[in-house]
C-alpha cells in the first residue's frame, strides 16, 4: 500500500468520522428540543391541571357557601313565620279579651254599635238598610234600635236583623238589596286586624339601624 492509498484512507476515515459528529450532535439537539418541547408541554399540562382544579374547588367551594346560605335563609323564614304568627296570636288574643270587656260594658258597647252605624251610613250607597247582629244583641238592642238609628243615621231607613253567626259581637250592615256590605262585627274586624298586625310586625322584626340595611323608624 502506498502512501497515497494511506492519504485517502484517512481522509475518508475522517470525513467518515466528521459525518458521524455531525450526526451525532444534529440528532443530540434533535433530542435536546423534543426534551425542551416535552417539558414545557408537561408544565403547560400541569399548569392548566392546577387550574382547572383551583377552579374546581372555588366552584365547589361556591355551591357549599350557596346551600348553607340557602338551607340558612330557609331556617330563618320558617322561624321568622313562626315568630310572626305567635306575635299575631298574642296580639289578637289581647283584642279578643278587650272586646269582652266591650260587650260587657253596655253603655259603652252600645255607643260603639252606633258609631259603626253612622259610619255605614255614610259610606254605603243610598237604599233601605239592614243590620244584622248576633242573637244576644238582638234582644239587647231590639227596645233601643229606633233611637240609636234616629241619632246615629237619621237619614237612612234601616232593619235589625239577625245572621245567625256564632259571634262575639258588632253589627253587619248591608244594602237590602245586597248591593254593597261593610261588615264591622268582630269576627271580621279581628280578620283585618289581623293581616295588618302581621305585616307592621314583620316591618319592625326587619327594622335595624341603616348601616344594617334595616328599615330605620
Amino acid at each position: 500500500m502506498t502512501s497515497a492509498d494511506d492519504s485517502q484512507i484517512s481522509q475518508l476515515e475522517k470525513a467518515l468520522l466528521d459525518q458521524a459528529d455531525s450526526l451525532a450532535r444534529e440528532r443530540l439537539q434533535n433530542a435536546e428540543a423534543t426534551r425542551d418541547r416535552i417539558v414545557k408541554e408537561s408544565i403547560e399540562h400541569i399548569a392548566q391541571a392546577e387550574a382547572h382544579e383551583r377552579q374546581a374547588a372555588r366552584a365547589e367551594a361556591d355551591r357549599l357557601v350557596r346551600r348553607r346560605v340557602q338551607a340558612a335563609e330557609g331556617r330563618l323564614t320558617a322561624e321568622l313565620d313562626r315568630l310572626r304568627w305567635a306575635l299575631t296570636q298574642a296580639a289578637l288574643s289581647n283584642v279578643r279579651l278587650a272586646l269582652v270587656d266591650l260587650v260587657q260594658d253596655r253603655e259603652r258597647y252600645l255607643a260603639v254599635l252606633a258609631d259603626y252605624v253612622a259610619a255605614a251610613a255614610r259610606s254605603l250607597p243610598p237604599g233601605e238598610l239592614v243590620a244584622e247582629v248576633n242573637s244576644a244583641d238582638l234582644n239587647l238592642l231590639g227596645p233601643a234600635w229606633a233611637e240609636l238609628c234616629r241619632r246615629a243615621a237619621p237619614e237612612r231607613r234601616i232593619e235589625l236583623a239577625g245572621h245567625g253567626r256564632d259571634s262575639l259581637g258588632g253589627i253587619s250592615l248591608r244594602l237590602a238589596d245586597n248591593r254593597a256590605r261593610l261588615d264591622q262585627t268582630f269576627e271580621a274586624r279581628m280578620e283585618r286586624l289581623s293581616e295588618a298586625l302581621a305585616g307592621a310586625i314583620m316591618a319592625r322584626m326587619f327594622a335595624g339601624p341603616p348601616e344594617l340595611g334595616g328599615l330605620h323608624g
